[in-house]
């Protein structure tokens, strides 16, 4: 069975669900494909300046208990994926770390490799091991580790720029047209399942529909 997997780099939600998918593949006779979308703070200028104060802390504060039930490393990633002034939510115009990563996510779904490489490069960015993680060979090694060659993903993102791009927006516009914004978001059957708590729901949903364990 095949479920559309709605992803952010810059979401730690996703980083969370992302791990989780990847053990429901290893257990079920499911497929997850990735598809990329940018974050809402690039997508609607100003959100962050219009949130209520007291999300981000509890954001932050909820999705590191869920890391820690969960037993995987998190913390707030250096440098952030988008560039954007904590102290007015002001975003920049400049995005050059969520734009690299969200056009190589792209390409990585194309290569049939999506769920892997957004749970690597996911990983270096949120667990905390790694500082500096946009620059040496560390997005590389996560996308070697996934079964792609990095540098061959980061010619091509440079040079099929406009075409990736485009493929993020049609991402966003699928996304709403399944009837939720978020991420992560799971789209099964034209059904959307919002959150990553929402996978036991999927889980349950598909196997109504006949989801069967691996052997």
């Amino acid at each position: 069975m095949q479920v559309d997997f709605y992803f952010s780099f810059r979401s730690p939600y996703s980083y969370l669900a992302a791990a989780q998918a990847e053990a429901l593949v290893a257990e079920w006779e499911l497929d997850f494909v990735i598809r990329v979308v940018r974050p809402i703070a690039v997508r609607v200028p100003g959100f962050f300046q219009t949130v209520n104060p007291l999300w981000p802390p509890y954001l932050f504060r909820d999705t590191t208990r869920i890391a820690e039930r969960l037993g995987l490393p998190y913390r707030w990633p250096s440098p952030d994926p988008i560039v954007q002034d904590r102290s007015t939510g002001e975003i920049s115009d400049d995005q050059p770390h969520i734009g690299r990563l969200s056009r190589a996510g792209v390409l990585a779904a194309e290569r049939g490799k999506g769920l892997a490489y957004v749970r690597s490069v996911s990983r270096a960015i949120w667990s905390g091991t790694i500082n500096d993680w946009h620059l040496g060979d560390h997005l590389a090694l996560a996308a070697a580790e996934a079964g792609l060659d990095g540098a061959e993903l980061e010619r091509t993102a440079a040079s099929e720029q406009a075409r990736l791009d485009a493929q993020l927006i049609a991402n966003e516009i699928a996304q709403a047209e399944s009837g939720h914004w978020g991420v992560p978001l799971f789209l099964f059957e034209g059904e959307p399942f919002f959150g990553q708590d929402r996978l036991p729901d999927l889980v349950w949903r598909m196997q109504q529909r006949g989801l069967v364990a691996r052997e």
